[in-house]
């Protein structure tokens, strides 16, 4: 039986209680990152179980990102902890072909709150936590890509993932200074619970390739939005 190399990087991944996260988590871990993950509540996940069989290396905290008082309390637990790679991991959805004619003001709040305000939050809140050549990165999608909409469909969603974009490049404007990594990542259609049945990139399939893409940018500073393959995505 062979071991896990180890390195001295650490990584923390918001949301990662299952799907694209938790295989982020088990990815980092893999190749001897220590990792802190984050799960909404107090019940068991399948993060629990990885922390279970991780030596140590996997830290299990709580928060929900849509809770500014909890994002703090995160960072107060965290104050002194220095990360390589913050990564922000949290989407919802609602009806593939519900429009902004048909949505539900409550629905599409809660889709653009969960989706663009309280990841970009976490990335303010958060922030100086990571190294000063360290890398923030944000899961975003395909389908935020203004460009790339031909076909329309998931219209609530795009525009989530559009505001998320846009957000991160008025947070990168701001510190055009600063040296860190900034990086959107659209991980391909996975299939996950999110992303359904249909979607035909699995999630190993997706996941290792989305960590190579970060560790291929790591140290080079500025934004970029980039696909699972390491290809730029059309804004």
């Amino acid at each position: 039986m062979t071991s896990t190399p180890t390195t001295d990087r650490s990584a923390l991944i918001i949301g990662a209680s299952r799907g694209l996260g938790l295989a982020l988590a088990a990815e980092y871990l893999a190749k001897g990152w220590r990792v802190t993950g984050t799960v909404r509540g107090f019940g068991r996940t399948g993060l629990h179980d990885l922390a279970d069989s991780s030596d140590g290396r996997l830290r299990v905290e709580s928060v929900d990102i849509t809770v500014p008082e909890e994002v703090a309390a995160l960072h107060d637990r965290l104050a002194g902890t220095v990360f390589d790679l913050l990564f922000v991991n949290a989407g919802v959805t609602n009806g593939p072909e519900e429009t902004v004619a048909d949505v539900s003001t409550d629905t599409f709040t809660h889709v653009m709150v969960t989706n663009a305000l309280s990841p970009m939050r976490v990335v303010e809140a958060l922030r100086d936590l990571v190294a000063p050549r360290g890398t923030i990165g944000v899961m975003s999608s395909g389908q935020g890509s203004v460009a790339d909409n031909e076909r329309g469909g998931f219209e609530v969603y795009r525009a989530s993932k559009s505001a998320l974009n846009q957000l991160m490049r008025s947070f990168a404007a701001r510190r055009a200074d600063d040296p860190r990594t900034l990086l959107l990542i659209a991980p391909g259609w996975v299939r996950t619970g999110l992303g359904g049945p249909a979607a035909p990139l699995t999630v190993d399939q997706s996941i290792p390739r989305v960590v190579d893409t970060i560790e291929a940018q790591s140290g080079k500073g500025g934004l970029q939005y980039l696909d699972h393959q390491g290809r730029t995505v059309r804004w």
